[in-house]
């Protein structure tokens, strides 16, 4: 857990102590005699909660930053304006036509083979692999994107899984246009999860419902199998579990650490100078965040294949998982903070309060014992 603590005081570093905001007289000594408003004294949680507001580092994990605006003369504005009639009269349309391109040219390929094909089992394989590759393809470029891969690309091999750190649905399609992944992702409605039904099943993605407990059994099942499979696509897991903003990374799901596998990290990091390539699901759905891509000027990004990890002698898998998250988060240069993701979505559970108050409890009883 050594990451962990050192992780831990980084952040308390750099929080601002709530003590230098207090004026002097605020602050007593202890005193020898033990009193009523000494063991009632909650000095302490009022001074981690106080800090928590100074320094809401989980809220700003799911935060977009906005640009700061740069129109702001009589000589820049029209520029601006130029520039928007541009993006959205000129280079909008011509993704648009890209994309239909794009699925015109993949479902006249893609049902052919999906149907004609039954019986065949590994040339089928092998073109549908072939053929999400190339719709991801088409939907890069109908973002301009700009990516730049380092590293030796991804191979399929037994006992073997890729974890990434998570900004969007994005980051699955630009991974994909290299590599035909499968992947493990939150099953979706509307026109994203009638492809995840239909396309996306033929490369073996895994889907779950966040909500149903009952999926995580079945899941992790289905992660031992795929693994343990020579013929199957490389398995590709996001163990956020959430999309953040690229600036920092929460705590990792231990379920992809825990398979006895290599685990292959892969660091994304998004240059904002064009576009902030951050989804907010809570905000905005799928379709409209990438209209905002398609209506901006390019998505640029940095893709690192970084080298492959092996569980260390001794190691538990949460160490592991915060040691390839340490990796991750070095290579990317974005910060790790010590939050589950998942209370993006849900309150904290009844173990996290349970434990602040043993916390809470234990220190009246030093109190006691002190006096």
């Amino acid at each position: 857990m050594s990451k962990v603590n050192s992780s831990n005081m980084e952040l308390d570093l750099d929080r601002p102590n709530i003590e230098d905001y207090l004026p002097t007289d605020s602050i007593h000594e202890p005193l020898g005699k033990l009193r009523l408003r000494d063991l009632l004294d909650i000095s302490p949680t009022l001074r981690e909660a106080g800090g928590a507001i100074v320094d809401d580092s989980f809220t700003r994990c799911f935060k977009s930053n906005p640009p700061e605006p740069w129109n702001w003369n009589v000589y820049l504005f029209p520029l601006w304006c130029l520039g928007v009639v541009v993006r959205y009269g000129i280079l909008f349309p011509v993704r648009v036509l890209i994309l239909t391109l794009g699925w015109i040219i993949f479902l006249s390929c893609y049902i052919p083979v999906h149907w004609l094909l039954k019986g065949h089992d590994k040339l089928k394989k092998r073109l549908e692999r072939a053929l999400v590759e190339l719709i991801c393809s088409f939907f890069v470029a109908s973002w301009t994107g700009v990516v730049n891969y380092h590293g030796p690309r991804p191979c399929a091999r037994p006992k073997q899984v890729f974890v990434a750190n998570h900004t969007s649905m994005i980051d699955f399609i630009i991974l994909e246009q290299m590599t035909a992944f499968a992947v493990i992702m939150q099953k979706h409605p509307g026109w994203v999860g009638l492809i995840q039904s239909t396309i996306l099943e033929s490369v073996g993605c895994i889907w779950f419902n966040r909500s149903e407990a009952k999926d995580r059994e079945i899941v992790s099942r289905k992660l031992r199998e795929h693994v343990e499979g020579a013929d199957n696509n490389p398995l590709l897991i996001f163990p956020e579990g959430t999309c953040v903003n690229n600036n920092y990374t929460v705590m990792f799901k231990k379920g992809a650490f825990e398979l006895g596998s290599t685990v292959c990290p892969i660091a994304i990091k998004y240059n904002k100078i064009f576009v902030d390539a951050f989804w907010n699901s809570k905000k905005h759905s799928f379709t409209t965040h990438l209209l905002q891509l398609m209506t901006s000027w390019a998505v640029v990004c940095d893709v690192w294949y970084l080298e492959p990890q092996n569980m260390k002698p001794g190691e538990t898998p949460i160490e592991f998982a915060e040691r390839v998250r340490g990796i991750i988060s070095a290579r990317a240069g974005i910060k790790m903070v010590p939050w589950d993701g998942f209370l993006k979505y849900s309150r904290p559970s009844p173990k996290l309060k349970e434990r602040k108050q043993q916390a809470f409890a234990e220190s009246v009883l030093r109190r006691l014992e002190d006096k």
